[in-house]
């Protein structure tokens, strides 16, 4: 498999433009998107099915993979369940479906943000581009290691463990906490926290906030009657505790 024709080698100065994997097996979806995309500068590769799509991750690299949840042979949730073992490209999931729980499914196994079909062509683009714009600007920053309770938090290396043991984060839920504990107590809207953690424009959907909040709070050992690290502020948003 490889980059589709037409799409653009370099970047002005050399510089590889980002590589972006479209898995769609409708193609008049997937030529809108691939035209857009490339339109965009964007460099992009193509995969029909979900074995493709898990071959042309390791393969090609991809910085952002747009993933479609209904797929040939293994579905988008396997796809993305698979991939999260060995890439941590941000991943949009794209889904026809209108229940919630498909969504909530969707963001519980490592993908970064969804859209429904059907969609805007330029709100993906911009939901791509605020992808690319999230945490590698970050962690380029030099910060101490900040320490609550038995939680450490290393943002240069970005790592975290608890009680020693390394926590097994996503990129989204280390930018979460990240973002969070940089600020401790300090209360922070899910508005705040999409565009500082996504980079992009809130969409006004509660979900990709409190889902990615939800997954993080499990890896904590956090539970509602035990918010140590991360708090829930009935009304305003989220902040981190104290551990204590």
């Amino acid at each position: 498999m490889s980059p589709t024709e037409g799409s653009a080698l370099e970047t002005r100065g050399g510089t590889p433009p980002p590589r972006v994997l479209v898995v769609e097996d409708e193609q008049p979806i997937v030529q809108v998107i691939v035209g857009y995309l490339e339109r965009e500068g964007f460099e992009v590769v193509v995969a029909g099915d979900g074995e493709s799509a898990l071959d042309a991750v390791r393969e090609h690299r991809p910085d952002v993979v747009v993933l479609d949840l209904m797929l040939p042979g293994i579905d988008g949730l396997e796809v993305c369940r698979r991939m999260r073992t060995f890439s941590d490209a941000y991943v949009i999931m794209l889904t026809a479906r209108t229940e919630d729980v498909d969504r909530i499914v969707g963001l519980s196994v490592g993908a970064d943000d969804y859209l429904g079909k059907p969609f805007s062509p330029h709100e993906l683009v911009a939901r791509v581009r605020a992808m690319l714009r999230r945490p590698r600007a970050r962690a380029a920053d030099v910060s101490p290691v900040r320490t609550f309770a038995s939680l450490e938090i290393d943002p240069a290396a970005r790592e975290a463990s608890l009680d020693g043991a390394p926590l097994e984060l996503t990129r989204t839920e280390f930018d979460l906490l990240d973002v969070l504990s940089e600020h401790p107590r300090h209360v922070m809207s899910r508005e705040q926290l999409f565009e500082l953690v996504w980079g992009g424009q809130w969409f006004g959907d509660d979900h990709v906030v409190d889902v990615h909040i939800a997954n993080l709070r499990r890896k904590l050992g956090d539970d509602a009657r035990a918010q140590r690290y991360l708090r829930t502020v009935r009304g305003v948003g989220y902040s981190m505790g104290t551990g204590a």
